[in-house]
């Protein structure tokens, strides 16, 4: 999926995004979207937006540790964030947080495959993202 945005300047950047999403029983491949990271490596900014459908998760799976899915949720977008609360990946610059973000896991919140496209307001983007496509 690539998304064109114009801003006020016009000037369109290359963006990158990945669904996070929670998968409760892997054996089964159901999933529910619980968030977006978005990262523009001109712009300097990577940001994530998580929101869990616990409704959904528990249709999944009612047994599902939905409290260890939202810490997990809360630790992607700190990790975004930087600073002391993201821990050891505090001092990686933003692209190799998002890489590492993004990696293959088999997990039960995992990253789905990155997309990208292009924009003026990596912010916006972020935005219009999660409301498509999260929960």
């Amino acid at each position: 999926m690539s998304t064109v945005a114009t801003g006020a300047a016009g000037r369109r950047r290359v963006y990158e995004y990945a669904l996070v999403r929670v998968v409760p029983r892997i054996e089964r491949g159901e999933l529910v979207n619980a968030g977006v990271i978005v990262y523009c490596q001109a712009a300097g900014f990577l940001a994530a937006r998580c929101a869990l459908d616990e409704g959904r998760l528990l249709a999944l799976d009612p047994g599902a540790d939905v409290a260890g899915v939202r810490r997990a949720l809360e630790a992607v977008e700190m990790v975004c964030r930087g600073g002391a609360e993201a821990g050891p990946a505090r001092e990686e610059p933003a692209g190799r947080r998002f890489r590492w973000l993004t990696a293959p896991r088999s997990t039960i919140v995992q990253p789905g495959p990155i997309h990208s496209g292009l924009t003026a307001d990596p912010a916006a983007e972020l935005d219009r993202l999660a409301s498509d496509l999260v929960s």
